[in-house]
């Protein structure tokens, strides 16, 4: 809530009735609570659902987001609480967007994060213009992340409850776009007082699970994905030991990843061994032990730099920074090399950095996002 009295609880100059706010409704429980809690408090609410992929394979698949069924509870959540909803077909985008550089990274060798694309390009880039065109004050979501005003503007926050915290699938956001975003949940303790919120407004989804998988790949299981979008892939090859060793065959590369232990196919060893490397031209998995995973070097690229100062204004930033979204912070100096590059040296080695995974900065001390790139290979 803000401090001014003359601002209504979104920042604005006026009367919640004035001030209209597209709210992202995902049909899951946060953001209908969102739209719920904002039409509650008597703003001009307009829910928008995005269809991303096609209905039939949606709606045989649980556990995801966008799919038939939510499209469904959205628009339930709607009718309940009395405020417009509409449907956008949003299938090619996804597709142009998200979908073709998922397979295309995996295909390289990466283990990219389509979550964050999909923020980054259609909900936060398509979505945010079209709630501008419906003449909307302001756009928002049920992510579990904080904007805050600072001196410079809005600026970037981790969520109150650490467990629920996504600054790792947001670091993308640029500035401009967090002027117009709000994120009602990012102060709230925890998920419980989410559906707690839920029950009190009645929701028909109050109880309904979290999703848990990438919404357009079913069970997590990425490689059957890649088959169907890319036929022909999964060429076999061999599984060498870095020291040059052939232990065994595989069905394709797409079926490993850096970091991997289990399912190598390689049984009968005394030493417990790794993915390391994955050849893609070559259709090589390279294995190792252990402690090849550990690296402290980090290329980065394509940064959305959140800071106060211009990113190139220093040689180096002592942050904190997470190489994947189940990781806590770990202390790191930021060295740029270019406008939205940079080389990245982790104070402690990390195991399993990968190639296509975000690189997210934060503060040392506090609670701000500092930005954040993608990890590539250099």
């Amino acid at each position: 809530m803000p401090l001014d009295p003359e601002l209504n609880s979104l920042g604005f100059p006026k009367a919640p009735a004035d001030t209209r706010v597209v709210v992202a409704m995902s049909g899951g429980v946060d953001s209908s609570v969102v739209a719920a809690q904002l039409a509650e408090e008597g703003y001009d609410v307009v829910g928008v659902t995005l269809q991303l992929y096609d209905h039939g394979a949606a709606l045989a698949k649980k556990g995801a987001c966008c799919a038939g069924v939510d499209i469904h509870d959205a628009r339930r959540v709607a009718e309940e609480m009395g405020f417009p909803h509409y449907v956008l077909d949003y299938e090619n985008i996804f597709k142009d967007a998200v979908i073709d550089e998922f397979a295309d990274s995996y295909l390289a060798g990466a283990t990219p994060v389509p979550c964050i694309r999909c923020n980054e390009r259609v909900k936060f880039k398509d979505l945010l213009e079209t709630a501008k065109d419906l003449d909307a004050d302001c756009m928002a979501t049920g992510h579990y992340i904080q904007r805050k005003l600072g001196d410079r503007g809005a600026e970037l926050h981790c969520a109150a409850d650490a467990n629920r915290d996504q600054s790792y699938f947001l670091f993308s956001t640029t500035p401009e776009q967090l002027e117009f975003l709000r994120f009602p949940l990012g102060h709230l303790p925890s998920k419980d007082a989410t559906r707690q919120l839920a029950a009190r407004y009645g929701l028909p989804v109050a109880d309904k699970p979290d999703s848990q998988d990438i919404c357009f790949v079913p069970g997590g299981n990425y490689a059957s994905v890649i088959e169907k979008l890319r036929p022909g892939a999964a060429e076999p090859g061999e599984i060498v030991h870095a020291d040059g060793r052939v232990l065994g065959q595989h069905d394709g590369v797409i079926h490993y990843t850096i970091g991997q232990r289990r399912g190598l196919g390689i049984g009968g060893l005394d030493e417990p061994l790794y993915v390391v490397k994955l050849d893609v031209e070559s259709q090589r998995v390279i294995v190792g032990p252990k402690e090849m995973l550990a690296t402290r070097t980090v290329p980065v690229r394509e940064i959305n730099w959140l800071g106060d100062q211009e990113f190139q204004s220093r040689p180096e930033w002592h942050v904190s920074v997470k190489v994947r979204s189940t990781r806590p912070p770990r202390e790191a100096v930021i060295r740029p090399t270019g406008p939205d590059t940079a080389q990245v040296e982790l104070m402690v080695a990390e195991e399993g950095v990968s190639p296509g995974q975000a690189c997210v900065f934060y503060q040392t001390e506090g609670s701000r996002i500092l930005g954040g790139g993608w990890i590539w290979k250099g």
